[in-house]
């Protein structure tokens, strides 16, 4: 590990500073050329990632962002596949552009990530004002894209990549709370959940070389922000094999999860390391142990379950059973006591019995998270569970399912939270809060909202909060 962080600290002085130039190239591009973008993004927190690193491109290009979308020359649409809502979703927004394209002929649209990656050329055959379509991995060829569509050519390249990680571009923060911020460490995945689309939209796993994660750590922490939210399909799959010193393949640097979690935590004690997703199957207690070990590492784990049936998560290729998940809890609560657990919850599953759902209802009581994000099952074309089974479980009796969930959850994050009445929790100061501009609101470590009465403190301090009052959603408190 020394040798590593020694090798780390080499390096960052031959970087080039892309995040103070790209800001300059963002502040300036009104007065090149006049171009602007808006961007919205849908799904999960990679997308909003992958939307920095396209402002990023769009920027050394000569494009200024607007948050007024009647201002922009391009709208840029990131999407989502991973349930058949979100893309509707996006077809929805899509003929809202329509409307403003009527009005300006020459503005451009724009649809990336997942849904470019899956639907491919039918955006363009079917959505006409669509003129450029590109995947995950294909971002650098915006510019290219860009330039045929500017010709009355339609732009399209989702091809998928086994090296690229984006890890030499700097991304443009578009989050203006200036506090928190996205890492990615890796993209793609290798697991093959029967019923998830996202191996085919964003390809297999690849890692990034640590030292440019920490380096972009570093980066963001000198410039203000004050957490850092490290970002993967499956975190704790993260490994990279590097050269040792003087080029020594004898010597080479073998990086694993825990060991880079260790590295980014040590970039300074006030930053905040959190990340997202982990899969129970891969989860070691060497993670657990990083975490209990440094304060600056929250003590939060998102650990999806999806089902807590072992015959359902067999039929799902998850890989674990349900003792397999009993005991990775039962690590979490040895290791770190406090730790807050969230999940991920699928309702009606393909061939999905009472008994089966039952299980879950008992996994939720037996985890007792503290949140969870609950969807009953919609079958995505292209994946093994479309091809190998059939979508059997009625829609009514779905959403009588999932509402069983949602009350399950409603009760458990009540009384998790009500357990806090009374205890003092150091909160990072994020942002006003919407309902009360005399308030603010942040998170603890556990990654639970946490609202408290101004005083005279700033965004991006540290404060201790007194929990006096909580509801299923939040605590309140005063600053102590």
């Amino acid at each position: 590990m020394n040798e590593l962080l020694d090798y780390i600290e080499q390096k960052k002085h031959d970087e080039n500073r892309q995040g103070e130039a790209l800001n300059l190239a963002l502040n300036e591009s009104e007065y090149k050329n006049n171009k602007h973008f808006y961007i919205e993004s849908y799904g999960c927190d990679m997308n909003f990632s992958d939307s920095e690193i396209v402002a990023s491109i769009l920027a050394k290009q000569g494009y200024g962002i607007k948050t007024n979308i009647f201002d922009a020359d391009l709208i840029l649409v990131n999407t989502c596949s991973i349930r058949e809502k979100a893309e509707q979703t996006v077809r929805q927004r899509l003929r809202t552009f329509n409307q403003i394209k009527e009005q300006k002929p020459s503005l451009m649209v724009g649809v990336l990530g997942c849904m470019a990656e899956r639907l491919k050329s039918k955006f363009l055959e079917e959505e006409k004002l669509v003129d450029i379509v590109v995947g995950p991995d294909a971002y650098r060829s915006l510019p290219e894209l860009l330039h045929e569509a500017e010709g009355g050519q339609k732009g399209i390249n989702v091809l998928l990549s086994r090296e690229e990680t984006y890890a030499d571009i700097s991304p443009i923060r578009l989050d203006k709370n200036g506090i928190t911020g996205f890492i990615s460490i890796m993209r793609g995945c290798d697991n093959m959940c029967s019923f998830c689309v996202v191996p085919f939209t964003r390809g297999r796993e690849r890692s990034r070389n640590p030292e440019t994660i920490v380096e972009e750590a570093r980066d963001l922490f000198n410039r203000g922000y004050r957490e850092v939210t490290l970002l993967g399909q499956n975190v704790d799959s993260f490994k990279w094999k590097g050269e040792g010193k003087n080029d020594d393949k004898e010597a080479a640097i073998l990086v694993n999860f825990a060991q880079l979690l260790e590295m980014v935590a040590l970039v300074n004690p006030l930053l905040r390391v959190r990340f997202s997703t982990s899969h129970p199957k891969d989860i070691t207690d060497d993670v657990l142990h990083t975490i209990a070990k440094y304060n600056n590492i929250c003590s939060y784990i998102h650990l999806p379950v999806q089902s807590g049936s072992s015959s359902c998560l067999e039929r799902m290729n998850r890989t674990y059973d349900r003792d397999w998940y009993m005991n990775r809890v039962d690590a979490i609560r040895r290791i770190i006591p406090d730790c807050g657990i969230s999940s991920d919850v699928i309702a009606g599953f393909c061939d999905e019995t009472e008994e089966e759902h039952l299980e879950t209802l008992s996994m939720m009581d037996y985890a007792q998270y503290d949140y969870s994000y609950m969807f009953y099952y919609s079958e995505r074309p292209g994946t093994l569970a479309a091809r190998k089974y059939t979508d059997n479980v009625p829609l009514e009796t779905k959403k009588r399912r999932l509402a069983e969930i949602v009350e399950k959850q409603y009760q458990l994050s009540l009384q998790n939270n009500l357990k806090d009445i009374g205890k003092t929790y150091e909160v990072l100061v994020e942002k006003i809060s919407k309902k009360n501009e005399a308030e603010y609101c942040g998170r603890n470590s556990q990654n639970k909202m946490i609202i408290f009465p101004k005083g005279n403190y700033n965004i991006g301090d540290y404060v201790n909060v007194y929990i006096e009052s909580a509801n299923k959603a939040t605590l309140k408190g005063r600053v102590v």
